[in-house]
């Protein structure tokens, strides 16, 4: 089994600065968070170290769905520089989210999910000459969110040619089980838990996802990527270690 971890748990600091401690993880893999305060980095830094990275492109502040077109085009223009940065380090997966539908776009939804699956396929030609996998992301229950049904995900991504990012977390939020959950095209996984009410990130094994079955049927499927702890703490990285070591 391939484990990686997120820098969710360090995202108010500077990546490089807490590289030390994600590389003595000695993990599979380490996730950049490509948004502020990392929204630059030093190339040679990252190089320096014996770690194979993803990156999470931005997403606080972008919207590829936008009815406004130049707000769209900047922030497909942000992920694309997501794109660069992972062939700039060597980098496979770039993790993406769809667009949001704001307040004043409700009326205009079936307009919106055209927008996004625009932005899905010019992202998804883009990464593709790259080299890159495009990995678009499930999204949990939370108002305004874009592509919560996984199937609905699922059905865009083989169209424009793209790769999924499945959220086990989101997943559960939406009253997914694991079954339902394998796809093809699930080309990299989040892993945390919640009670099934929201989208906490809480540490393996302390929320309601089955992840013992989840974990067996995602191996009998052959399913051979990484699974990516995305936590909120160093110490939650460490139990949720602990608790896929006890499985």
């Amino acid at each position: 089994m391939k484990i990686g971890v997120s820098a969710l748990a360090t995202a108010k600091e500077k990546f490089e600065n807490e590289l030390d401690y994600y590389a003595e993880l000695g993990l599979d893999c380490v996730e950049i968070l490509h948004d502020f305060p990392n929204d630059e980095f030093d190339i040679d830094i990252l190089n320096s170290y014996d770690v194979n990275y993803s990156i999470h492109s931005p997403f606080n502040d972008v919207n590829i769905a936008s009815l406004d077109k130049h707000i769209r085009k900047t922030s497909i223009e942000e992920i694309k520089s997501s794109i660069d940065l992972a062939n700039k380090i060597d980098s496979e997966i770039v993790v993406i989210h769809p667009g949001k539908i704001t307040y004043g776009a409700r009326p205009y939804e079936d307009k919106v999910y055209e927008l996004n699956d625009q932005a899905f396929k010019e992202l998804s030609i883009y990464a593709n000459d790259a080299g890159v996998y495009p990995c678009f992301e499930n999204m949990p229950d939370i108002e305004g969110f874009m592509y919560k049904d996984i199937n609905q995900l699922n059905k865009i991504i083989e169209e424009v040619d793209g790769y999924m990012t499945l959220d086990l977390g989101h997943a559960h939020t939406n009253d997914y089980v694991p079954e339902d959950l394998y796809f093809d095209r699930v080309k990299h996984i989040h892993v945390h838990d919640n009670d099934g009410s929201d989208d906490t990130h809480v540490t393996l094994g302390e929320g309601t996802f089955n992840l013992n079955n989840f974990f067996d049927y995602f191996a009998k499927k052959q399913y051979g990527d990484i699974y990516l702890l995305e936590l909120h703490s160093k110490e939650s990285i460490k139990n949720s270690l602990e608790f896929i070591k006890n499985l």
